[in-house]
């Protein structure tokens, strides 16, 4: 083991923590839920309608968070659930949904791109080609648990 691996994976993990925190700091500032964020993230940087497992797996919560989240958004008239396949659903805005997530999730989205904007492509392709890397050696490692 890499002596430096303990205190890397230290700041990485303090990063990551730090970021989280900011999106969650994001969803106070926006007045809504971390659920309702991630949920409304997940639609809104696809288009304005997603598959309800691709919500789960494109916002990394669990089935039972999003069906609880989506009821609430539901009620409050924001989405509306469409029968695909017979099984499958997808989520859509409403046009009273399309206006709260240009108030909420895509203030977010519109901050990110700057973000990379500002950064040379290069350094963007690298982050996103690490970050990928990452995950896909930490999903084979878990796996072996």
């Amino acid at each position: 083991m890499n002596p430096n691996s303990s205190n890397e994976i230290k700041r990485f993990n303090l990063l990551h923590g730090e970021i989280e925190a900011v999106y969650h700091n994001s969803s106070l500032k926006l007045g809504i839920s971390d659920s309702v964020s991630k949920i409304l993230y997940a639609i809104c940087s696809i288009g304005d309608s997603l598959l309800l497992n691709d919500i789960c797996r494109n916002a990394g919560l669990s089935k039972q968070t999003v069906n609880s989240a989506i009821r609430k958004l539901e009620s409050e008239g924001i989405i509306y659930l469409q029968a695909v396949d017979g099984k499958s659903k997808r989520v859509c805005l409403t046009e009273k949904g399309k206006r709260f997530a240009e108030r909420t999730a895509s203030r977010l989205i519109v901050i990110e791109n700057s973000i990379f904007e500002s950064w040379a492509e290069d350094d963007v392709q690298k982050y996103l080609e690490l970050t990928e890397r990452f995950l896909t050696a930490l999903k084979e490692k878990v796996e072996q648990l």
